[in-house]
Protein backbone atom coordinates (compact mmCIF):
# COMPACT_ATOMS: atom_id res chain seq x y z
CA UNK A 1 0.00 0.00 0.00
CA UNK A 2 1.19 3.50 -0.74
CA UNK A 3 0.89 6.31 1.79
CA UNK A 4 -1.85 7.84 -0.37
CA UNK A 5 -3.80 4.56 -0.29
CA UNK A 6 -3.36 4.34 3.49
CA UNK A 7 -4.50 7.94 3.85
CA UNK A 8 -7.61 7.18 1.76
CA UNK A 9 -8.35 4.20 4.02
CA UNK A 10 -8.15 6.42 7.12
CA UNK A 11 -10.38 9.11 5.61
CA UNK A 12 -13.02 6.56 4.57
CA UNK A 13 -13.23 4.68 7.88
CA UNK A 14 -15.13 7.21 10.03
CA UNK A 15 -14.08 5.39 13.18
CA UNK A 16 -11.02 3.79 14.70
CA UNK A 17 -10.00 1.63 17.62
CA UNK A 18 -8.12 3.63 20.26
CA UNK A 19 -5.63 1.52 22.17
CA UNK A 20 -4.15 2.59 25.52
CA UNK A 21 -2.94 1.20 28.83
CA UNK A 22 -5.45 1.39 31.66
CA UNK A 23 -4.55 2.56 35.18
CA UNK A 24 -3.32 -0.97 36.02
CA UNK A 25 -1.09 -1.11 32.95
CA UNK A 26 -3.39 -3.49 31.08
CA UNK A 27 -4.12 -2.97 27.38
CA UNK A 28 -7.56 -1.60 26.59
CA UNK A 29 -9.37 -0.59 23.41
CA UNK A 30 -12.27 1.77 22.71
CA UNK A 31 -14.05 2.36 19.42
CA UNK A 32 -14.09 6.09 18.65
CA UNK A 33 -15.42 8.26 15.86
CA UNK A 34 -12.48 9.72 13.99
CA UNK A 35 -13.32 11.88 10.99
CA UNK A 36 -10.95 14.82 11.56
CA UNK A 37 -7.48 14.19 10.14
CA UNK A 38 -4.34 16.19 9.42
CA UNK A 39 -2.58 14.12 6.83
CA UNK A 40 -1.83 10.63 8.06
CA UNK A 41 -0.31 11.49 11.43
CA UNK A 42 -2.79 13.84 13.13
CA UNK A 43 -6.29 12.84 14.29
CA UNK A 44 -8.97 14.49 16.45
CA UNK A 45 -11.56 12.60 18.51
CA UNK A 46 -14.43 14.15 20.46
CA UNK A 47 -15.30 12.26 23.63
CA UNK A 48 -16.36 12.45 27.26
CA UNK A 49 -14.00 13.94 29.83
CA UNK A 50 -15.32 11.42 32.36
CA UNK A 51 -14.61 8.37 30.18
CA UNK A 52 -12.00 5.88 31.33
CA UNK A 53 -9.89 6.29 28.20
CA UNK A 54 -9.73 10.07 28.62
CA UNK A 55 -8.82 9.85 32.30
CA UNK A 56 -6.18 7.22 31.56
CA UNK A 57 -4.67 9.24 28.69
CA UNK A 58 -4.29 12.21 31.05
CA UNK A 59 -1.98 9.99 33.14
CA UNK A 60 -0.21 8.11 30.32
CA UNK A 61 -0.50 9.64 26.86
CA UNK A 62 0.93 6.68 24.92
CA UNK A 63 -1.71 5.32 22.55
CA UNK A 64 -2.42 3.80 19.16
CA UNK A 65 -5.16 4.19 16.58
CA UNK A 66 -6.16 1.31 14.33
CA UNK A 67 -8.15 2.02 11.17
CA UNK A 68 -9.49 -0.99 9.26
CA UNK A 69 -11.62 -1.85 6.26
CA UNK A 70 -12.79 -5.42 6.89
CA UNK A 71 -14.23 -5.75 3.39
CA UNK A 72 -10.89 -5.16 1.68
CA UNK A 73 -8.76 -6.63 4.50
CA UNK A 74 -6.70 -3.45 4.83
CA UNK A 75 -5.67 -1.70 8.01
CA UNK A 76 -3.14 0.62 9.56
CA UNK A 77 -2.02 0.87 13.17
CA UNK A 78 -0.56 4.23 14.11
CA UNK A 79 1.39 4.50 17.36
CA UNK A 80 2.03 7.78 19.14
CA UNK A 81 0.75 10.12 21.82
CA UNK A 82 -2.60 11.60 22.78
CA UNK A 83 -3.20 15.09 24.14
CA UNK A 84 -6.53 15.89 25.78
CA UNK A 85 -7.86 19.38 24.98
CA UNK A 86 -10.47 21.18 27.07
CA UNK A 87 -10.33 24.58 25.32
CA UNK A 88 -13.27 26.11 23.49
CA UNK A 89 -11.40 26.28 20.16
CA UNK A 90 -10.84 22.51 19.84
CA UNK A 91 -14.29 21.66 21.18
CA UNK A 92 -16.05 24.13 18.85
CA UNK A 93 -14.18 22.78 15.83
CA UNK A 94 -15.59 19.26 16.36
CA UNK A 95 -19.03 20.34 17.61
CA UNK A 96 -21.98 19.17 15.50
CA UNK A 97 -25.59 20.26 15.57
CA UNK A 98 -27.39 17.76 17.76
CA UNK A 99 -24.42 17.07 20.07
CA UNK A 100 -26.52 18.60 22.85
CA UNK A 101 -28.06 15.16 23.26
CA UNK A 102 -24.69 14.01 24.64
CA UNK A 103 -23.50 17.29 26.17
CA UNK A 104 -26.53 19.16 27.53
CA UNK A 105 -24.53 22.27 28.44
CA UNK A 106 -23.36 22.75 24.86
CA UNK A 107 -19.90 23.13 23.42
CA UNK A 108 -18.41 24.22 26.74
CA UNK A 109 -19.88 21.28 28.70
CA UNK A 110 -17.22 20.15 31.20
CA UNK A 111 -17.80 16.50 30.21
CA UNK A 112 -16.88 17.25 26.57
CA UNK A 113 -13.27 17.23 25.39
CA UNK A 114 -11.16 16.53 22.31
CA UNK A 115 -8.34 14.02 22.09
CA UNK A 116 -5.61 14.92 19.63
CA UNK A 117 -3.63 11.89 18.54
CA UNK A 118 -0.24 12.38 16.92
CA UNK A 119 1.36 9.35 15.30
CA UNK A 120 5.07 8.69 15.71
CA UNK A 121 5.11 5.73 13.33
CA UNK A 122 2.82 3.09 11.89
CA UNK A 123 2.40 -0.36 10.39
CA UNK A 124 -0.01 -1.20 7.59
CA UNK A 125 -1.59 -4.47 6.58
CA UNK A 126 -3.46 -5.70 3.53
CA UNK A 127 -4.26 -9.04 1.96
CA UNK A 128 -1.02 -8.89 -0.04
CA UNK A 129 1.25 -6.44 1.77
CA UNK A 130 2.64 -5.52 5.19
CA UNK A 131 4.99 -2.64 5.93
CA UNK A 132 6.16 0.04 8.28
CA UNK A 133 5.65 3.80 8.15
CA UNK A 134 8.55 5.71 9.66
CA UNK A 135 8.42 9.00 11.54
CA UNK A 136 10.25 10.60 8.62
CA UNK A 137 7.67 9.34 6.12
CA UNK A 138 4.81 10.66 8.27
CA UNK A 139 6.48 14.06 8.62
CA UNK A 140 7.09 14.35 4.89
CA UNK A 141 3.60 13.13 3.95
CA UNK A 142 1.91 15.52 6.41
CA UNK A 143 3.84 18.64 5.35
CA UNK A 144 1.40 21.51 4.92
CA UNK A 145 -1.60 19.44 6.04
CA UNK A 146 -4.31 21.02 8.19
CA UNK A 147 -7.13 19.40 10.12
CA UNK A 148 -10.09 18.61 7.90
CA UNK A 149 -13.36 16.79 8.58
CA UNK A 150 -13.87 13.78 6.32
CA UNK A 151 -17.33 12.99 7.70
CA UNK A 152 -18.97 10.50 5.35
CA UNK A 153 -22.64 11.48 5.70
Amino acid sequence: MTLNEINDLVKECGSASLGFLDKNGNPSIRRVFSTWHKGLGGHLISTNTSSMHTQTLLENNKACLYFVNCKTFQGVCLTGTATVHFDHEHKAMLWNEGDEIYYSKGVDDEDYCVIEFQADYGRYYSYDNIGDISAEELTEFDKGAVYKNYKTN
